[in-house]
């Protein structure tokens, strides 16, 4: 009977395999066969010459490549701790009732249902220096000439904000579910026995929400690795390699240039140090607790 039941368990699991081993296990496999090619399909010789591990060892002496990465660490670092931070306290905010609550909770997440594209060609008309109204408000407060098309450390802060903009409310989301679903009876007695908001934040409140916090912080970095429509709507990936964040280094390589091969190559790399991110995160962070438990 079991054994029964098991078979209707992988009979019912069969399409989602199918459908993870087309679009998830295929691609990546094929990737990976291509990353060891050198392949320009629009070339005079559109075949794939096979060039072992060359593309990898190109990684390693490319200038372009390190200054993405850099820049793309940098950009998940800002983006992401913020987005933690902005969300918490959002988060907090919106568990108490204020006039409008409804109204402010509705407008806070509409960012979260426009596209990517979308979000980068709405910065775009907003950092513009003719049109855009965030130079025109910071040239007549400040009086600071916003300019992201010739300053790279603009471009680079303007990036980090859109994405903050764009993805903080996700955060917010997330976490108040996980305050939500936390039990009174901790708290009240920590307040009975004198504990403070920090006290009470940093031995009851983070370690119960760790797991949503986490969980949620996995996703971000993952997304923030390879974020490319918005970066290329907004700057195009420069000034400089000021945005030309990883994921705009592959798109740069594999589209413009057609260089199919050394594109895949990065591609492998990209996804080889998100695991390696999200790992050391793991290590860090949830073994730990587990040891302790």
């Amino acid at each position: 009977m079991r054994l029964k039941r098991t078979g209707f368990g992988w009979l019912l699991l069969s399409p989602t395999l199918l459908l993870l081993g087309l679009f998830g296990v295929f691609p990546f496999l094929y990737v990976v066969w291509v990353s060891f090619h050198e392949w320009n399909p629009f070339a005079a010789n559109p075949e794939k010459v096979f060039n072992w591990a060359n593309n990898y060892r190109a990684l390693v002496f490319d200038r372009g490549f390190l200054a993405s990465l850099g820049v793309t660490l940098a950009f998940v670092f800002f983006a992401v701790s913020s987005q933690v931070i902005l969300g918490y306290l959002l988060a907090q905010a919106f568990m108490r009732d204020f006039p409008g609550k409804a109204f402010f909770r509705t407008i806070h997440t509409l960012p979260l249902i426009m596209a990517p594209i979308i979000v980068g060609s709405v910065w775009k008309l907003m950092t513009t220096p003719s049109i855009g109204i965030i130079p025109y408000l910071l040239r007549n407060t400040v009086g600071f000439d916003l300019n992201i098309g010739t300053s790279a450390l603009a471009a680079f802060v303007i990036t980090v904000i859109m994405d903050v903009w764009h993805w903080t409310p996700l955060v917010t989301l997330s976490l108040i579910a996980a305050l939500v679903s936390l039990p009174p009876d901790p708290f009240e007695q920590a307040q009975i026995d004198g504990a403070d908001r920090w006290q009470i934040f940093r031995h009851i409140t983070l370690p119960m929400i760790a797991p949503a916090l986490i969980a949620t912080v996995f996703i971000r970095l993952m997304d923030a690795m390879r974020t490319v429509d918005e970066v290329l709507m907004l700057t195009g990936g420069g000034p400089g390699s000021a945005t030309r964040f990883l994921g705009v280094h592959i798109f740069k390589e594999v589209f413009p240039r057609t260089n199919y091969g050394y594109g895949s190559a990065v591609s492998v790399i990209v996804l080889y140090l998100t695991i390696v991110v999200c790992w050391l995160l793991y290590v860090g962070l949830i073994a730990p607790r587990t040891t302790r438990r």
